[in-house]
């Protein structure tokens, strides 16, 4: 199997922006979903957003307008570019991959290692 690697965390004043990428460490075939889920101290882990191989996105209702997910296929990398961040956003963030084939033992899921943003001024 796999792992997902990721990076672009730190540290932003409000409203400023971060770009968080993610992408494994070796050779797959495909993955059907990638994106990121978040979690704040004390908090459960949520879903910031995600997108399928064919282009379904979805978003928290918490980021709309003000993140946005991207990939790039062929690298089976995912994007998340954060802007107007606030200090709720504050969250390890953790990349997560759905349906990941990389050889002939089926389909996994996969979470990355976690990349830590703090928004604060």
């Amino acid at each position: 199997q796999v792992h997902l690697v990721e990076s672009g965390g730190g540290l932003v004043q409000p409203g400023g922006s971060l770009k968080l990428s993610c992408a494994p460490d070796g050779s797959v075939f495909s993955i059907y979903k990638m994106g990121y889920y978040r979690q704040a101290p004390g908090q459960q882990r949520e879903l910031v957003a995600t997108e399928t191989k064919g282009g379904t996105i979805t978003y928290a209702d918490s980021v709309k307008g003000r993140f946005t997910i991207s990939r790039d296929n062929a690298r089976n990398t995912v994007y998340l570019q954060m802007n107007s961040l606030k200090p709720e956003d504050t969250a390890i963030y953790y990349c997560y991959g759905n349906g990941i084939i990389s050889g002939p033992g089926g389909a996994y899921d996969m979470w990355g290692q976690g990349t830590r943003v703090t928004v604060s001024s």
